[in-house]
């Protein structure tokens, strides 16, 4: 289907077009996993949408860019859902270069409204017509940008268009604000917007009769709807946890999953439920990924100390800090390409003032599927800068278990980094882990390399040396910040060529260690862009960041040495 013949539809073939494409959404992602949930809920609002508005002349934003599946469909891209999320496949979120229907990207949620207004003063400037039209919603409104923007557009009096897309809902349950129920005309006409609503987001002629009421209106409307996230696949229709808002491969007819195993982020959560047995002065904060990030546990063991503040990473980081300062010892779990979001609070915040949070930094390295806005290749180099921070990677359970418990014996602001995938599960006793102190294994009785790496690739390169029967030093750079400065020291003085092998953006861990000592290393990391989707392990082929590639680099020093 394609937005050239949708206008001479008729209702009831509309009604029968959003069956048809509500079937296929369920029936490709159940295929390829993507987000289910969130596009189900808008269905008939994207096709009202392209009935009344004329894409690409006409620009839309949807925010979050998840909920952008059934806009995809709609222009000419459904013969390419197979390749949903997949190496040079389509996109999870609008893309630019996918489509001229796709005026903007996000993989993160509450730009839509500064975008939208962006690009109306832009078509004002050129002296042009077409509408501008934001669809925000699925938590969005959560996060403090959007309504930044709402002020500022209700000053501006653009000619733009804001959908707002009401489900109650984030990923789950909604927890935070405006999105829990306060969305309503006062909210918005406060903010010098025009209002009309609340509509039946499933409605197909009541939305169009609105769209085509407001197409030309002069300056900022709101068009209200309220849709529910799911619809047409009941098990997601009753989810409030979020299980089914982003999905892997699933079987339709049971609802039955492919199982992913035991997760890192799994075993952190676990590790904090057993210190805050504890400690009761221990809490959760998560800034709507109590689901990702497996705190659903620690929310039911511990209803009183979990707190989810919604899409808002800023807010998360300077609310734990103050309440470190008032005694509570906070853990804030964030994905790490959504703690960029809080660079300000991070460094004026916490780091500044000192203050003992503990984050717990998810999602760190490549995350695949996600693309460009999700892969957490940048926090090392953020946090690395910030004076008193404490930056730490485990290379496996006992370790993450160990680290955990070491933040919260001390009184500094405390991150700990963690990758997307599995890991072995493990219930060992709690150890302090002296902060700054490195690790290393040497592999066969005759080294003729270093290699220092961090993370679960310590273990995989110690045991693809042993395999290959090559004789190393490896070292575990367990933490980036303070670096064992005794350690390398004693690397500087061994005879020996130093690679360090970064799975993140080149500079993360080798500057450090380049302003620490004098000897020329070599690096293999990530380059100087952004590392678009694709599974994880094509993509650190593609990069140049696998074992594989580490092993070649050791041969030839070997070659050359002897």
């Amino acid at each position: 289907m394609n937005t050239n013949n949708i206008q001479s539809l008729s209702l009831d073939e509309l009604e029968k077009l959003a069956a048809s494409i509500r079937a296929f959404l369920i029936q490709s992602i159940s295929q390829t996993g993507g987000h289910l949930s969130s596009n189900l809920g808008v269905v008939e609002l994207t096709i009202a949408l392209h009935y009344v508005f004329h894409s690409p002349q006409d620009q839309m934003i949807f925010d979050v860019g998840h909920q952008s599946y059934t806009h995809k469909i709609l222009t000419g891209r459904m013969d390419q859902f197979s390749t949903l999320r997949q190496k040079d496949g389509l996109s999870g979120f609008q893309k630019r270069k996918e489509s001229i229907h796709d005026p903007w990207e996000a993989g993160h949620s509450s730009t839509s409204l500064s975008a939208a207004l962006g690009l109306a003063i832009a078509r004002d400037m050129q002296h042009k017509d077409h509408q501008v039209i934001a669809i925000i919603g699925d938590g969005a409104l959560s996060g403090g940008m959007a309504f930044e923007a709402l002020q500022d557009i209700g000053s501006k009096q653009r000619k733009m268009i804001i959908v707002c897309n009401d489900n109650r809902m984030s990923i789950s349950e909604n927890n935070a604000g405006f999105e829990k129920g306060f969305l309503d005309r006062s909210l918005f006409e406060s903010c010098g917007l025009d209002y009309v609503g609340p509509l039946n987001g499933h409605d197909l002629k009541a939305l169009i009769q609105t769209f085509e009421s407001i197409k030309d209106h002069q300056g900022p409307i709101v068009v209200h709807v309220l849709t529910q996230k799911g619809k047409g696949y009941p098990l997601a229709e009753i989810d409030m946890e979020g299980n089914w808002h982003g999905v892997g491969p699933f079987d339709v007819a049971s609802g039955k999953m492919k199982k992913s195993g035991y997760s890192w982020s799994a075993l952190m959560a676990d590790a904090l439920m057993e210190l805050a047995q504890k400690n009761e002065k221990i809490v959760a904060i998560t800034p709507a990924m109590a689901q990702g990030s497996k705190l659903y546990g620690f929310q039911k063991a511990f209803p009183d100390r979990f707190f989810d503040c919604g899409i808002a990473e800023q807010h998360a980081i300077t609310m734990a800090s103050a309440m470190a300062q008032g005694g509570i010892r906070p853990f804030v779990s964030v994905y790490s390409s959504f703690l960029q979001r809080a660079f300000d609070s991070l460094l004026h915040d916490a780091s500044r003032m000192d203050l003992p949070i503990v984050i717990g930094v998810d999602r760190a390295g490549l995350v695949g599927a996600d693309g460009e806005t999700h892969q957490g290749v940048f926090d090392i180099r953020m946090m690395e800068m910030m004076p008193h921070m404490i930056l730490s990677q485990p290379k496996d359970g006992k370790e993450a278990r160990d680290l955990l418990y070491t933040a919260f014996c001390q009184k500094h602001p405390f991150a700990i980094r963690y990758p997307r995938g599995g890991v072995e599960k493990t219930d060992t006793a709690f150890e302090r882990i002296p902060i700054g102190s490195w690790t290393k294994e040497i592999v066969g009785s005759h080294p003729f390399c270093i290699v220092i790496t961090y993370g679960p690739k310590v273990d995989v390169l110690i045991q693809k040396a042993k395999e290959e029967n090559l004789s190393l030093v490896v070292v575990n750079a367990r933490f980036f910040k303070p670096v064992d400065q005794n350690m390398l020291a004693e690397l500087d003085r061994m005879d020996l060529p130093i690679l360090v092998w970064e799975t993140d953006q080149i500079g993360s861990l080798s500057d450090v260690i380049r302003r620490t000592i004098w000897k020329p290393i070599t690096v293999i990391g990530i380059g100087d862009h952004f590392v678009e989707q694709g599974d994880i392990p094509s993509l650190e082929k593609e990069e140049h960041i696998d074992v594989d590639t580490v092993i070649r680099f050791v041969k030839k020093r070997k070659t050359s040495i002897l």
